[in-house]
């Protein structure tokens, strides 16, 4: 199975001023806006990884560990050919999925049906998102099907 980096995370006090870093200071471009009832923000892009900067609305779809005004990284997301399966290495390594956050953010691993993002415990406290549809921005990205 093939895994990459293909997402990072960082919560943000203030992400339209951190947009602006990525677009004025490296040239990357904006792919996105988001403003769900979770969180505000952007994503940018270089082409090859793209980076949510997010203010949350809410601590249950941050993850409960995370203060109301935690900046930071957040979390890595991983882009797989096999999310069950990688659901499947993350479980039997120890690291079992985040149903808090899943749930509050109403995420799943079913492709077909939804945004197939699915949050996971990680190494160090970090949080980790494995998808099969990749980021918007990013060359491997897949749209949802029609």
């Amino acid at each position: 199975m093939t895994v990459h980096l293909k997402h990072v995370a960082i919560a943000s006090a203030d992400p339209d001023n951190a947009s602006q870093f990525f677009v004025q200071v490296l040239g990357w471009t904006i792919a996105g806006k988001i403003d769900s009832r979770n969180a505000q923000g952007y994503y940018v892009t270089d082409g090859t990884i793209n980076i949510a900067l997010l203010k949350f609305k809410n601590r249950p779809a941050a993850g409960m560990e995370f203060a109301e005004d935690f900046t930071g990284l957040h979390h890595l997301g991983f882009q797989c050919d096999d999310i069950e399966e990688l659901v499947d290495r993350f479980e039997s390594s120890g690291f079992a999925p985040r149903h808090d956050v899943n749930i509050a953010q109403g995420l799943g691993m079913n492709p077909a049906k939804d945004n197939a993002e699915y949050k996971m415990h990680g190494p160090e406290g970090v949080m980790m998102d494995v998808s099969e549809r990749g980021w918007v921005g990013t060359a491997t990205f897949k749209p949802r099907p029609a």
